[in-house]
């Protein structure tokens, strides 16, 4: 099909990273489709932006949100590597890969 112009579903690795672990995380049974339908829909429907430009980011916070409700992070542990990682992207070269320590 030349002149179809295929939209890409990712525009950052990041964001199909986030999507692998969610998907992984439900075929291993530790978080079912409806809770995680539940806390991404929750994220979605409070987004301030509404126009679906901050979908992967509501994405992250749902995913945060249902494993720190189990139990299995806490908000601190979020918050750590989240700074952890928004530092190792300051020091990493643009074009490789972000690696946290």
């Amino acid at each position: 099909m030349t002149g179809v112009k295929r939209e890409r579903p990712f525009d950052q690795p990041w964001q199909a990273q986030v999507f692998a672990m969610t998907v992984d995380l439900q075929e291993r049974g530790v978080l079912s489709p409806a809770e995680w339908a539940d806390a991404l829909g929750a994220r979605v429907a409070a987004s301030e932006r509404g126009d679906g430009a901050d979908y992967y980011a509501c994405w992250v916070a749902a995913l945060a949100d249902v494993l720190t409700a189990k139990g299995l992070l806490t908000r601190g542990d979020v918050e750590a590597t989240t700074a952890a990682w928004h530092a190792a992207a300051a020091r990493t070269p643009h074009g490789q890969p972000i690696l946290l320590d």
